[in-house]
């Protein structure tokens, strides 16, 4: 989004480039000639890593162009022909990503939510629900649970709150996958206490993200197990996810998991995130929902809201009433001080 008379943006996460160090890397590799689709010595370098962070030896890491992309390939990779996946009412690919999982044949079963989350109870009285059904042969068959850690509404699921789920998802022999478009800020929040060593524990795939978190574009596939989805690789081909310079997603991933860059971009986030939430408070700002990560969701009167915008950036979010409306501000690895600054004056 073009920002004109210095007015700062803090519509989403991704408006900025790429970290530095990730631009350096990638200039200084430039005319090295490597393999490609992802078996060059950087993609390798990133997949060791990242293993190591996730303190899972074995794991198959692959490196797709996008979440969207992402989520569509290991969704329809995971699922048989006649299975479903449970996700949130209002997680991403159950409304903005214009029917992606759909497209591939396979039909998003949408629960309830709270805050974003669902819950193990929420969960398992679907599948006892639809078990009992007589007629559930006829019926689209729970096959995986789809989770955003954080979730769109900017909350996360504590480990307990995973472990419940995860354990029900076993118990009833489906997946669990969780989508970590945002990984970095859930890592680096204060009440975080889901670790990547806890995802590889608990999920059956997950992924890193990076197009939202430092990197140019891409995201890290971790798939805990070796060998859990075969032949994903030619699954990714035929999705359009696959990168034939491989080495572009492998140097990002490969920089943003040296010397813990990864966690200390997320860091910057919370920070800038924190100073914008004080402030909220302070002023008598009423906040739509609890959100401890880097998306702060305010109730404003839409006249108040043009008003800030002629100043600040802020994102729409959704409609309440004729006369208000909840707006997004969300924070990133790039924040400056001095935008935050001035979104506080404008307050």
């Amino acid at each position: 989004m073009k920002q004109e008379n210095n007015k700062p943006s803090f519509a989403s996460d991704y408006l900025e480039g790429a970290h530095p160090a990730i631009l350096q890397r990638l200039a200084e590799t430039n005319m090295i000639q490597s393999a490609g689709y992802g078996m060059d010595e950087y993609s390798e370098s990133a997949r060791q890593k990242i293993r190591a962070a996730c303190e899972a030896p074995e794991a198959d890491v692959f490196f797709l162009v996008g979440g969207t992309q992402a989520n569509a390939t290991i969704i329809d990779a995971i699922l048989r022909n006649y299975q479903g996946v449970i996700a949130a009412e209002t997680g991403h690919i159950s409304i903005h990503e214009a029917g992606a999982i759909e497209h591939s044949g396979h039909k998003v079963l949408s629960l309830p939510q709270e805050n974003g989350k669902l819950s193990a109870r929420e969960i398992a009285s679907t599948l006892d629900r639809f078990y009992r059904d007589e007629t559930h042969e006829h019926m689209v068959q729970p096959g995986m649970v789809y989770l955003s850690q954080p979730t769109e509404y900017g909350t996360l699921y504590s480990y307990r709150e995973l472990k419940e789920i995860s354990e029900i998802c076993h118990q009833n022999g489906i997946a669990l996958y969780v989508d970590g478009a945002r990984l970095a800020y859930a890592l680096a929040c204060p009440e975080n206490d889901v670790s990547l060593p806890a995802l590889a524990e608990l999920c059956d795939v997950f992924y890193i993200g990076g197009t939202k978190c430092g990197a140019l574009f891409g995201e890290a596939v971790v798939i805990p197990k070796h060998g859990f989805l075969p032949h994903l690789f030619t699954t990714i081909k035929q999705h359009g996810a696959l990168l034939a310079k491989g080495r572009i997603a492998g140097i990002q991933f490969d920089t943003l998991f040296t010397d813990h860059l990864y966690e200390q971009l997320g860091q910057t986030a919370m920070e800038a995130a924190a100073r914008i939430r004080k402030a909220l408070l302070e002023k008598g700002y009423q906040l739509a929902f609890p959100s401890p990560t880097n998306q702060i969701f305010v109730t404003l009167e839409k006249t108040r809201a043009e008003a800030l915008g002629k100043t600040v950036e802020l994102g729409f979010w959704e409609n309440l009433d004729e006369n208000h409306m909840i707006v997004r501000i969300a924070t990133s690895w790039a924040t400056r001080p001095e935008a935050v600054a001035q979104l506080i004056e404008a307050l």
